[in-house]
């Protein structure tokens, strides 16, 4: 009883003392969080899929890397000349790419989180 007390109020003081210096050390060796909707989901099996990527990868380099482990994504993401399509969205961090200066350059980290979306066509033909 006491001895338990005494540990769980030593590990909380403990936590509370680091609680800085571990959520560095988590976020240091997080990876890349990488979110596919639509389509893109079936293809990869699953909705969220994690990545190491190098450092100052650009997400055009990601999107190289996506379409090398699941070639099916290359009709959806890349045109002939291998560069990502403007129907395709990627936000990374929240922030739309596009709106990201430099566009598709744009280094990013194993520290972002990465939403993919690629325009679906359809409607009714009136």
């Amino acid at each position: 009883g006491k001895i338990l007390c005494d540990m769980l109020l030593s590990l909380t003081e403990y936590i509370q003392t680091n609680i800085s210096t571990l959520l560095c050390q988590i976020w240091e060796t997080s990876v890349l969080i990488i979110k596919f909707y639509s389509t893109l989901r079936d293809i990869a099996g699953k909705r969220i899929v994690e990545f190491d990527i190098p450092q100052g990868a650009t997400i055009q380099q990601l999107v190289a890397d996506i379409v090398e482990c699941y070639p099916m994504m290359r009709r959806d993401l890349l045109n002939d000349h291998g560069k990502i399509y403007g129907h395709v969205h990627i936000f990374v961090d929240g922030r739309d790419v596009p709106f990201v200066s430099d566009n598709r350059s744009e280094v990013i980290s194993n520290n972002s989180i990465v939403d993919i979306f690629h325009a679906i066509g359809g409607g009714n033909n009136i």
